[in-house]
């Protein structure tokens, strides 16, 4: 009796913790942060040391978020693995591209272990380079509510009380086949919320080539991690940062968007523009801003400010300066009468950081009017802008990030 009472208070405290951690994906928004935020509940739920997810594209499985906790722990405090996007095609030969096909859970006690006459194997190569051992994997497919398969979770290597690796129990299958299909649920919902950002950024690029998918994307993972960073020198809490970065991350990528309102003579002038010329381009922040005006979520609020403040400069010469968004009039005039513009931190964190991050893609990225400028001299113009363009600290952060900045380069290439 006490036995079953027993094993029935674990799987109510399981169920409760997946009852949660549902909860919890429910409230993010952005793609890429609830990639994140869902493997770290499976990993939670089962007790895993690492994990991947694939998102399903055409007939492949497209590598989009992974975590191993024994080679972050070989890190530097703060640094983060690198990782790329790659694909592999869905299949039986591929343990993940064996769950896509056939839609059956993959219960693995050893993957050097596999039968030979298995149809799938186990690819051991990232285990010789990282100098890992991969030994137990669950791989789970990840199905939307008609049924069809949107992507596969995997995790990797079970671990007991004592952290040994063990296998991963027929009792962990239940738990997290019901978690995958919660998170499933979430992530379609996620995947239409970037589908309708990535339309308003097309319409953007229509008109500013330089708008591109692939440049927005790394312009919103920079801003993550600085202001990971960045929030984490202030002792802010956990909860406090996902919110805020999930928001930002989103808002980020629509940093240009009012660039769609400024007529194709400017946007797409092949020279420098002149004096008035330039302050039309530069309405493009404020009739950005226009579009966030009717608010609805703390997303409206945080893509408002930066898309109205990504141009001004820590040493007070950027734009739009202190005006009425609605109207482009001064709110606060300098002795020309014309709007003053922001200074120090007068300008709202999320517009300090997005704008570090928007000129560092603009000089590393080849341009229809220019070359991408070499490593150094990209890292030269940061330091002589610091104090003037950027704020200080946020250059100090910036240089802190440079292996994980070099990492979205590799994972966002321009096609």
């Amino acid at each position: 009796m006490n036995d079953s009472s027993d094993l029935f208070k674990k799987y109510n405290e399981r169920f409760n913790e997946i009852v949660k951690l549902s909860n919890e994906l429910n409230i993010i928004q952005d793609f890429d942060i609830l990639l994140e935020k869902i493997l770290i509940s499976a990993r939670r739920i089962v007790n895993a040391d690492a994990g991947t997810i694939y998102i399903k594209e055409g007939n492949d499985l497209i590598f989009r978020h992974t975590q191993n906790q024994t080679l972050q722990n070989r890190l530097p405090k703060g640094k983060k693995l690198p990782y790329n996007f790659f694909r592999i095609p869905i299949n039986k030969k591929s343990l993940s591209g064996y769950c896509a096909e056939t839609g059956k859970v993959l219960n693995i006690p050893d993957v050097y272990k596999i039968p030979k006459n298995t149809p799938y194997h186990f690819n051991d190569d990232f285990d010789k380079v990282s100098r890992y051992k991969t030994i137990s994997i669950l791989t789970v497919p990840l199905k939307t509510n008609v049924n069809e398969i949107c992507g596969v979770l995997q995790i990797i290597n079970a671990k007991n009380e004592n952290s040994e690796i063990i296998e991963f129990s027929k009792d962990d299958e239940p738990f997290i086949i019901h978690f995958a299909n919660t998170a499933s649920l979430v992530l379609e919902r996620a995947q239409m919320t970037r589908i309708l950002l990535m339309r308003m950024i097309q319409m953007a690029e229509l008109r500013d080539p330089k708008e591109t998918g692939a440049h927005v994307n790394r312009v919103a993972s920079y801003a993550v991690e600085i202001y990971e960073h960045w929030a984490r020198r202030r002792n802010i809490d956990e909860r406090e940062i996902e919110k805020n970065r999930d928001m930002l991350r989103m808002a980020a990528m629509l940093h240009d968007v009012g660039k769609i309102a400024i007529p194709d003579t400017i946007l797409k002038k092949p020279g420098k523009l002149d004096t008035d010329e330039y302050e039309i381009m530069k309405k493009h922040t404020y009739m950005g801003a226009k579009l966030f005006y009717d608010q609805h979520s703390n997303f409206d609020e945080i893509a408002k400010i930066v898309v109205l403040n990504h141009h001004e400069n820590w040493d007070g010469t950027g734009y739009p300066g202190h005006i009425d968004f609605l109207t482009g009039d001064p709110l606060i005039k300098d002795n020309n009468g014309n709007a003053k513009p922001k200074k120090g931190e007068e300008i709202p964190i999320f517009g300090r950081i997005v704008a570090i991050a928007d000129v560092y893609d603009a000089l590393s990225s080849k341009r229809v009017y220019k070359d991408a400028w070499n490593e150094n001299d990209v890292y030269n113009e940061i330091v002589k802008l610091r104090a003037k363009k950027f704020d200080p600290e946020i250059v100090d952060i910036f240089f802190d990030c440079i292996d994980e900045f070099k990492a979205i380069n590799n994972r966002y290439k321009e096609e």
